[in-house]
């Protein structure tokens, strides 16, 4: 993981934290490889009151790895909200797009 993306997990897990402080129906994990994981799948799983979330995170510019676009679709096909995050901006409009869904 670039400097970059590891600045972006940083502020994304401080957002995440804060989030799952607030609401204890709120869970997240943030992922890491292993000889166990399932390769290219997200950085970021989680929870928001039943509704499954993944979360792809990105240097500004870049693109999911062809393998990481197809687990992408394959959570998404089984239900979950997808995102692929380059930056603070988009990860708050993923919250709140998560929002509308779970408060609603």
């Amino acid at each position: 993981m670039s400097s970059l993306e590891s600045q972006l997990l940083a502020t994304a897990s401080r957002h995440l934290k804060a989030l799952a402080r607030e609401d204890p129906g709120f869970l997240w994990r943030k992922r890491h490889g292993s000889p166990m994981s399932v390769a290219g799948d997200p950085d970021i799983t989680g929870l928001w009151r039943g509704h499954h979330f993944e979360m792809e995170l990105k240097r500004p510019g870049e693109t999911p790895t062809l393998l990481q676009a197809a687990r992408l679709a394959q959570w998404a096909r089984a239900g979950a909200h997808v995102f692929v995050i380059h930056s603070l901006p988009e990860l708050k409009a993923a919250i709140d797009t998560l929002r509308s869904v779970v408060l609603c």
